[in-house]
């Protein structure tokens, strides 16, 4: 890599076509992640009580497949197609067209796979004969998912994040709008909603997800007009992009298999403790179904950061600009811990009014005070594996989360029997110190940036209690807040707080050249 040339320098005072691009597409990428899980909040609200916590347990045993399926034939491609495109738009489209050849026989073979053994699944592999029923649907919704993966891809890989950002919330609320008119037409039958209407309405949303891509790429192609690739035959365009997505697909593999082992082991492990099956299917379902996404709720903004980061930075790599990859690099830490610390205070204020006032579970609220202390590692070790991965570091990214994982699975099996659902939520938070310290680690040693911790950490939890202290200073003028509902008036607590935070680090921001 070259030194820092002078157009990273240049207009210090104000932000460069690129970065307003990637700022853009992260609070487009944001701003509908955030729409997409306020609604799935409510999604959520009504599963927990149409099928109860123990149907959220049987559909979160079915999804591992899912997710080990989509690590094959989507994910690692579409993070492929990403990275490649980025560094050689002018190969974008037979590119595009390649990949989407490749994950769309894999996923077909993969769904047949499902279908054709899902007593065997459910019965040997997931260790819940009652899983057997769902998974057809499971397998069906695969090279859908596999279609839009690589249509988004394509877009991402060309900086254009707009088509990804809106499908996802086409996806939601298509989901949410044909699980409740199941739901209308189930009841004023007289059938009782079971797992099958969670099933149904995963499939529903890849089906809407990949049909809105596909519609986008008809009549808003990301390269309108052009007609590169024609010089890169299909053998040259599989070749380039598989070197890239075999590594990612074998990573990812590994690691939703370990990731579905502790999906499947820990109701074990909990009946082990001393639980019923029920139970502890019961104690499963509220800590993935309820607790789990409240503490990932803020992580919108790193996952879309971690999105555009990859071919941003393996763009900047292949034009030798370590001063602008020194630039994004601070700038997520910074954000990261921003947003860590943030969450850090407020669920652990308003956890268990959280938990209670929506899932009416006040295990749900214990859950996510503890899991708090997750989020500023989690989003750390989010936005800095992309970054080694933009770096072409795959490997490396791929050690420290099978090293992360098994630390996680440990505690599955060793703590989980002795101490319950707490040796599991303490396995987390040690996995997730460690990866990333072991991203943070491993990005320093390839790229120097500015890390300061009077800056990123030391000021924005001092603010953060000052924010609490003007809080509580005015709750006084909030006491009409008291006639709402209990998650309303806790949301409306927690605004006022955020504000104040946000509203204070803007204050004192102090403007600084890039590195």
């Amino acid at each position: 890599m070259k030194g820092p040339t002078t157009a990273a320098f240049h207009g210090a005072g104000r932000l460069s076509p690129r970065k307003m691009a990637f700022i853009t597409g992260t609070l487009l990428l944001t701003s509908t992640g955030f729409l997409c899980r306020i609604l799935g909040f409510f999604y959520r609200i009504f599963m927990s009580r149409a099928i109860g916590a123990e149907g959220l347990g049987i559909y979160n045993m079915v999804h591992p497949l899912f997710s080990i399926c989509f690590a094959v034939c989507a994910g690692s491609i579409q993070t492929a197609l990403s990275q490649y495109i980025a560094a050689h738009q002018e190969n974008g489209r037979v590119v595009f067209r390649t990949g989407l050849v490749i994950a769309l026989g894999l996923s077909g073979i993969l769904s047949w796979g499902i279908y054709s053994q899902a007593d065997f699944l459910a019965e040997h592999i997931l260790l819940e004969p009652r899983c057997a029923p769902f998974l057809p649907a499971i397998a069906l919704s695969v090279p859908f998912a596999a279609l839009h993966a690589c249509i988004n891809g394509y877009y991402y890989g060309m900086q254009k994040s707009k088509v990804p950002a809106f499908s996802q919330v086409a996806e939601q609320v298509i989901r949410m709008g044909a699980v409740f008119l199941i739901a209308d037409i189930w009841m004023a039958a007289g059938r009782e909603l079971s797992v099958d209407l969670a099933v149904y309405g995963h499939l529903i949303g890849e089906m809407a997800s990949a049909g809105f891509t596909m519609f986008c790429m008809g009549f808003f192609p990301p390269n309108p007009g052009r007609t590169e690739g024609a010089n890169l035959a299909f053998s040259g365009a599989a070749k380039a992009l598989m070197a890239l997505a075999l590594p990612l697909m074998g990573n990812r593999l590994i690691l939703n298999v370990m990731g579905s082992a502790e999906s499947i082991w820990i109701p074990n492990r909990l009946t082990a403790f001393g639980l019923t099956g029920p139970e502890a299917l019961s104690v499963y379902g509220v800590l993935t179904s309820m607790a789990l996404p409240f503490v990932m709720f803020p992580s919108a903004i790193t996952n879309s950061m971690a999105v555009l980061l990859l071919p941003s930075v393996a763009e900047a790599q292949a034009e030798g600009n370590e001063g602008r990859i020194s630039s994004m690099i601070s700038m997520s830490l910074r954000y990261s811990c921003y947003m860590g610390i943030l969450c850090i205070g407020i669920f652990t204020m308003f956890g268990e009014q959280l938990g209670t006032g929506v899932f009416h579970d006040g295990s749900a609220g214990a859950f996510i005070a503890i899991l708090s202390w997750l989020c500023p590692f989690m989003y750390l070790a989010t936005t800095m594996g992309s970054i080694l991965n933009g770096l072409g570091r795959t490997s490396t990214t791929f050690l420290q989360n099978i090293f992360a994982m098994a630390v996680r699975l440990a505690f599955v099996l060793f703590a989980i029997p002795r101490f319950g659902i707490m040796g599991y939520l303490w396995g987390m938070l040690v996995s997730e110190l460690s990866l990333a310290l072991m991203c943070f680690l491993s990005v320093k040693r390839l790229v120097p940036f500015r890390w300061d911790t009077m800056q990123m950490v030391v000021k924005p939890a001092l603010l953060l209690l000052l924010s609490i202290g003007i809080w509580l200073a005015a709750s006084q003028w909030l006491g009409f807040l008291r006639a709402l509902p209990v998650f309303v008036e806790t949301s409306c607590h927690i605004g006022v707080i955020s504000l104040c935070y946000m509203g204070l680090l803007l204050l004192f921001h102090r403007r600084r050249p890039l590195p």
